[in-house]
């Protein structure tokens, strides 16, 4: 028997499912081609792979794809002489030794054309490929089993595990799993290498930079223009378990070291100028259960490793995405007020030579530099500077699947080039809005509609709350798509209530500590505004969130029965033992207080839930462990004094899936089980699930 034809990818979740996804864009050193990586489904339909497209930046000629990796393609980079660098594990050709399954090798497709051909190997693979705009050098980040002295070594160790089928890991420290993963049995090094732009060229054999340095070295990793200066972030444990990030900066030729260090606060996200003579990173204080991490943008000094403010005054949480060629400009994304924007920032003038040839800046006048706001609407990602200063990016939005567009540098103006991916029309419509709440505060959010809401088809609502809790609705996400909901005739609120990012840090401070109080009553006060429209069915309203978002649907659980049902996806029950098995406990242990954590936990309440609820959670999630699932679904069941078989709530279990469910068809089986208990407990009807839970 025959599938169907595939449908509209918002009303056919077999489509949904399928349709291509952006997940990356490279520029060419010379500006002249783009590179963007494409997400689709693999031949037996049960995984995602990534493909390499070209992309005209000129907007003039259609996409090309370049790569067919059965099992995809990845963490490609131009040589200086325009060549690509992906990894793979395709068959290599014939005549070469067949690579490890865990190995990847690392390829190369010439700039002119021809084939991609096999320029490098190494048991283990690599994890990030780092080329220089301005030279031949590469540094390689890879992972390598601690205490193995030379790569022969490490090579035999894998070797010996894997025969002997061993995976423990003895730790001596925190942390030992991050997100969906354990940490300690591989750990990352820094390797420096050259490739050069002649035909056939293969890297050259690729000597340590970093050293084993334990569990040290952390992403993300940055090279200058000439390869010269290297930088990530650097990662010191501390008394308590407590954990320390600082900024390593490396002279590729002679492998020195040196740590940056700053004892007011944690570098993150360093990247590095062109011309290697500045770091530009996030400053973070650490909170306290009274007040929310402060964070800025600071410009190091590669040279002296003095840290000089940037903006101190801007009140935006934002990331260095790039630099401009001249390292006189740096480009930063930060969320604000519903979109995640590219903000231009002007940095030092009057570059003279310091210690290593580094070049120095006059500093003295950056801490007041304010942040130009560069584009409009949309959350941009994967940027790209070209010589002569104009912007590439991916940009997303609740209106926008995902596209590829240019900036211009002094206007801002973007245009949309042509995409490997094209998707149909939205099935509805998109407004802002905003309320206010019970302290004055405004409460903004964007509503999804329907096309056919009105006051004689009033519309179902569903409350949809954002994990985080630091974060925003701002951005398109695959794995949580209102449009779904939407195609099937329901409005879809996205609120941005207290704790919500890009509305200064005041606003952050209304819910710190105070989870259960302001960001729910500003939750309450979002709805009261939208059911108070004549186009919402206010007697048919659901709820639902995942991580953050379903710690505050358990919370609302308990504190009102104005919803039909609630979905709580990876959600926080016990705060009170929830910090003990995350992955990150220093963070949470500066978070609350005992007593902030009894009174805002949602299982203080666990008896007044009347609302049917269908708990989610994944296995392999390490960041919300599966025991906080596991205890709310207890609490659910025994308290249930009807017949076991009318129990109104469901337990959706994936053991093979962690805080997010990427597979595809654990994706599909989601968003079937999701719309399924909906539709029973909204409007009284049975709709199909998925056929295979």
């Amino acid at each position: 028997m025959t599938d169907p034809p595939l449908g509209s990818p918002w009303e056919d979740l077999r489509a949904y499912v399928a349709t291509p996804r952006l997940t990356g864009l490279r520029l060419s050193p010379d500006g002249t081609r783009l590179v963007a990586s494409v997400s689709t489904l693999n031949k037996d339909k049960n995984a995602y792979v990534t493909s390499l497209w070209q992309v005209d930046p000129s907007g003039a000629q259609p996409a090309r794809r370049l790569t067919r990796g059965v099992d995809g393609d990845a963490a490609s980079a131009f040589t200086r002489g325009g060549d690509l660098l992906f990894t793979s594990k395709r068959t290599v050709p014939a005549g070469d030794e067949p690579a490890k399954d865990s190995t990847k090798a690392l390829w190369c497709l010439p700039a002119g054309g021809g084939e991609a051909y096999v320029a490098g190997r190494r048991d283990g693979g690599w994890e990030a490929i780092l080329t220089s705009t301005d030279a031949d050098t590469v540094v390689l980040a890879a992972p390598a089993h601690p205490g193995t002295a030379d790569e022969k070594a490490d090579a035999e160790r894998r070797e010996a595990r894997s025969k002997a089928k061993v995976s423990a890991i003895l730790h001596k420290g925190v942390p030992v799993r991050f997100w969906d993963h354990d940490l300690g049995a591989e750990t990352t090094r820094l390797f420096a290498s050259s490739i050069s732009d002649a035909d056939d060229a293969t890297l050259t054999a690729p000597r340590p930079l970093s050293g084993d340095v334990g569990g040290s070295l952390d992403g993300p990793f940055s090279l200058s223009a000439d390869g010269q200066v290297a930088v990530s972030s650097w990662r010191t444990p501390q008394r308590k378990g407590d954990q320390h990030y600082s900024v390593a900066i490396w002279d590729v030729a002679s492998g020195e070291r040196r740590v940056i260090d700053a004892t007011e606060c944690d570098y993150e996200i360093p990247l590095v100028s062109p011309d290697g003579s500045l770091v530009a990173a996030i400053c973070s204080t650490r909170p306290t259960p009274q007040r929310v991490s402060e964070s800025w943008l600071v410009l190091i000094d590669a040279t002296t490793g003095v840290s000089t403010p940037l903006a101190r005054s801007w009140d935006r949480w934002g990331a260095p995405a790039a630099w401009s060629p001249d390292s006189k400009t740096l480009y930063v994304t930060a969320d604000d007020d519903g979109d995640s924007p590219v903000f231009a920032v002007q940095v030092g003038q009057g570059a003279n030579a310091g210690g290593l040839g580094i070049a120095q800046r006059d500093l003295s006048r950056q801490e007041t530099a304010d942040p130009r706001r560069l584009t409009g609407q949309g959350a941009f990602s994967s940027i790209s500077v070209a010589p002569d200063g104009t912007l590439y990016a991916l940009r997303s939005s609740y209106t926008d699947p995902g596209s590829i567009v240019r900036i211009d540098q002094s206007s801002g103006e973007t245009t949309e080039l042509k995409s490997p991916v094209t998707y149909p029309d939205l099935p509805g419509r998109l407004e802002r809005i905003e309320t206010e709440a019970s302290d004055g505060a405004r409460v903004p959010a964007y509503l999804l509609l329907p096309p056919d809401s009105s006051s004689e088809k009033p519309a179902p609502l569903a409350l949809w709350i954002h994990g985080g809790p630091l974060g925003s609705w701002n951005a398109w996400s695959w794995r949580w798509c209102p449009w779904l909901l939407v195609s099937r005739g329901y409005a879809v609120v996205l609120p941005d209530p207290a704790l919500s990012t890009g509305y200064g840090w005041d606003y952050i401070q209304r819910g710190w500590g105070r989870w259960g109080f302001e960001p729910f009553t500003d939750l309450m006060a979002v709805t009261d505004a939208v059911v108070a429209r004549d186009d919402i069915d206010e007697s048919r309203t659901v709820a639902m969130g995942g991580s953050f978002g379903g710690y505050m649907a358990n919370w609302v659980a308990g504190q009102t029965d104005r919803f039909k049902a609630i979905v709580t996806h990876a959600s926080l029950w016990n705060l009170e033992t929830f910090g003990n098995t995350t992955d990150a406990p220093w963070f949470w242990a500066n978070e609350m207080t005992p007593e902030m954590r009894a009174a805002n936990s949602p299982h203080h309440q666990a008896d007044k839930i009347v609302t049917p609820m269908l708990v989610v959670h994944g296995d392999k999630d390490y960041r919300v462990p599966i025991g906080e699932g596991l205890a709310l679904w207890w609490a659910l069941a025994s308290g249930w004094d009807g017949e076991p078989d009318d129990l109104p709530h469901r337990f959706l279990y994936f053991p093979d899936e962690n805080h997010w469910i990427l597979t595809p068809n654990h994706a599909r089986v989601w968003y079937e089980t999701v719309l399924a208990f909906l539709a029973r407990h909204v409007d009284g009807r049975e709709i199909a699930g998925s056929e295979l839970v």
